[in-house]
């Protein structure tokens, strides 16, 4: 939770044997020494009120008050009545106990009832509350106590970046300790299923009764707990579920076999419970382990987002938490930095790297009035972006969102196991009943009625669906991963097999996403040392097509002149001194402006152009101006690109190219 901006407080003291109650609050609309005068007054005549100072310079009132006789919301009320607003303020609180929408719905209602609570909005998939409430009419304490009178848990939200780490270490120590808990039950069920497997082979070997129930006791009542804990909830709601499936047919085989063992018989069933329960747990295991590896690329993506950000409040730049960036607020980008918030650009000009959301290689050039996203890394130049999209209303937190709440989500198949289990449970129940009924009936010793109606309830276990299911999704997940590909969920993975229709960007997916020089042409045919001079003259930028001829003449062993003099020309191109030299490199507008006639290879540049290539123009500025030649800049198509294509339309896939680019490239 990010420090109180306000920094009010609530401070009882002992007046003259009676409670008092001291009250800071921020107040917004005072323009002179008369607002702070007015809002004294109002507020001391309340009944109650022993002493109010109003700080304008400040900007807000602190009143000392008797609670038996008046009451913050009434002093709130009483300031907005003159005219002033008492602002409200943002908190988050961590919600834990929530299963069901419903839960989410009852916490709201019971925060917007509390005294000063503007708005509140609760987010099952995430866990988290957000409230609006006013300063010093409630504080969160009260919020977190009347969650909690709710019966649900409540604690204050960490920050943006404190609570993905958080996240990290508890979705590690969880991934650990379910991982010790499947050890566990795989070193338990392999000595019980290890007779099954040795019988092949002739040797027939079998522990005794009592070690098998030693051995199968804590996988079903200590790993198998959660599925009566999921078994009970869907009793509760009067249906049923793969938890209960699984309960059911392996505490009949555990149960079974623990009266089976007090006859002294040896016909045991304890390495039929024991083995469901692991393989079930290892399906959930192997679908826990593909869910985080999507887990983690959002978390990467979620870092590039800085989490500091400078802000220009009473005309001073001020160094914040990105988090705590109101919207409105103008926020000071600097050459190199990232964007810290989505937002408009006010002042200045430069190229953005977009690459984050967009996939583009190039950065595009962003001047007054355009959209600038949060992740974004400035250029050349220094912008001021007012803020239109904080925290959790960014893009990214957007995505990041789709992407949580389509990880919550089940498959389609297993939503039909669940609706399929309402119906089928009771449905086994009952064939079971019949199944004992019919032994008994035909004469069949009770013991051998009770196996086989045992046996139809071991059988209904869902162990394919439980461990085939998420087996494939991990699978799938891990090698579209290795491909390159994120699947957001499992339900994607699952309908991907009725695929008609292929989108494809452009660039970085047909193509190398890397801008390499195709094409050299200089006026004097010296093309290295047209290609030595550019490179050193980029060698002082970071843009991607400098940085594309620093490559080329660093793979032809071409040998760089000293660079003197830098200076970049935001969304133009650069000027630099080299070797005494001084030039001049960037686009046809920047050469026109500075008067370099490009004319003589106008024809050559619009073939480059028609290919698809950046051009970028050399020329020498010293007196004459003189036009040196033209680098042709371009993503190459990858080499697999075609075959991928052909195969696809192959397989009957209608394939799109949906790219941002022009139609030549």
């Amino acid at each position: 939770m990010s420090a109180d901006p306000y920094c009010h407080r609530h401070e009882v003291l002992a007046v003259a044997g009676l409670t008092a109650t001291e009250l800071g609050v921020p107040i917004v609309g005072m323009t002179c020494a008369t607002c702070a005068t007015r809002i004294e007054k109002v507020v001391g005549r309340l009944e109650g009120v022993e002493d109010t100072a109003v700080n304008l310079a400040a900007e807000r009132a602190t009143v000392r008050f008797d609670q038996a006789r008046s009451s913050a919301l009434e002093i709130v009320a009483a300031i907005e009545r003159a005219g002033f607003e008492v602002p409200s303020q943002s908190a988050r609180l961590e919600v834990g106990g929530m299963t069901c929408a419903t839960c989410s719905q009852r916490i709201e209602k019971v925060l917007r009832k509390q005294a000063g609570v503007v708005a509140a909005q609760v987010n099952l998939a995430t866990e988290t509350a957000t409230i609006a409430f006013t300063p010093g009419v409630i504080e969160l304490a009260g919020l977190i106590e009347a969650v909690e009178r709710a019966g649900f848990a409540a604690k204050p939200a960490l920050s943006g970046a404190a609570v993905e780490q958080e996240h990290a270490r508890e979705e590690q120590r969880k991934a650990q300790r379910e991982l010790a808990i499947l050890a566990v039950a795989v070193a338990l069920t392999l000595p019980l299923v290890a007779p099954m497997v040795l019988m092949p082979l002739g040797i027939h070997w079998m522990l005794p009764g009592w070690v098998q129930l030693g051995l199968a006791a804590p996988v079903q009542l200590l790993v198998g707990a959660r599925f009566y804990r999921g078994a009970w909830g869907a009793l509760r709601a009067l249906t049923g579920n793969m938890d209960l499936l699984v309960a059911l047919g392996t505490t009949a085989a555990f149960g079974l076999s623990v009266a089976l063992l007090a006859t002294g018989s040896q016909e045991l069933y304890f390495e039929a419970s024991a083995s469901v329960i692991t393989l079930v747990l290892l399906g959930k295991s192997l679908e826990a382990r593909a869910k985080r590896s999507t887990t983690a690329a959002v978390r990467a993506l979620m870092a590039l987002v800085p989490d500091r950000a400078r802000v220009l409040r009473n005309d001073r730049e001020v160094e914040v938490a990105a988090e705590a960036v109101g919207r409105g607020e103008i926020v000071v980008v600097k050459p190199g930095e990232r964007v810290a918030v989505d937002g408009r650009i006010l002042s200045g000009q430069s190229e953005l790297d977009e690459a984050l959301l967009t996939g583009e290689s190039l950065p595009v050039t962003r001047g007054e009035g355009d959209e600038v996203t949060g992740g974004s890394i400035n250029g050349s130049g220094l912008l001021h972006v007012e803020a239109t999209r904080v925290g959790a209303d960014s893009r990214l937190a957007h995505i990041v969102e789709l992407v949580q709440g389509a990880q919550a989500a089940k498959a389609p198949i297993q939503r039909v196991v669940d609706s399929v289990a309402a119906v089928f449970v009771p449905t086994v129940v009952a064939i079971a009943m019949v199944t004992l009924l019919g032994w008994l009936v035909a004469g069949a010793p009770a013991t051998a009625a009770i196996i086989h109606a045992v046996s139809v309830l071991v059988i209904a276990c869902p162990c394919a669906l439980g461990l085939a299911t998420p087996t494939a999704l991990m699978v799938g997940t891990g090698a579209a991963a290795r491909a390159g590909i994120l699947i957001k969920d499992a339900e994607a993975l699952e309908r991907a097999q009725a695929v008609g229709l292929v989108i494809f960007d452009k660039t970085g997916t047909l193509t190398e996403g890397r801008p390499d020089v195709r094409e050299v042409i200089a006026l004097g045919d010296d093309e290295q040392a047209l290609v030595a001079l550019t490179a050193a003259a980029q060698s002082g930028s970071e843009h991607p097509l400098g940085q594309a001829v620093v490559r080329y003449a660093a793979a032809g062993n071409v040998s760089l002149p000293a660079l003197d003099r830098f200076t970049a020309i935001a969304g133009k191109g650069l000027e630099a001194t080299v070797a005494g030299r001084a030039l001049l490199v960037g686009s046809g507008r920047l050469m026109e402006e500075r008067g370099i006639e490009i004319e003589p290879l106008s024809d050559q540049a619009a073939e480059l152009a028609e290919q698809g290539m950046s051009l970028m123009w050399i020329a020498a500025t010293s007196e004459p101006p003189q036009l040196l030649g033209l680098i042709g800049v371009g993503d190459a198509v990858r080499p697999s690109a075609a075959a991928a294509i052909e195969r696809l339309g192959a397989a009957g896939i209608e394939t799109v190219l949906l790219t941002g680019d022009n139609h030549r490239t």
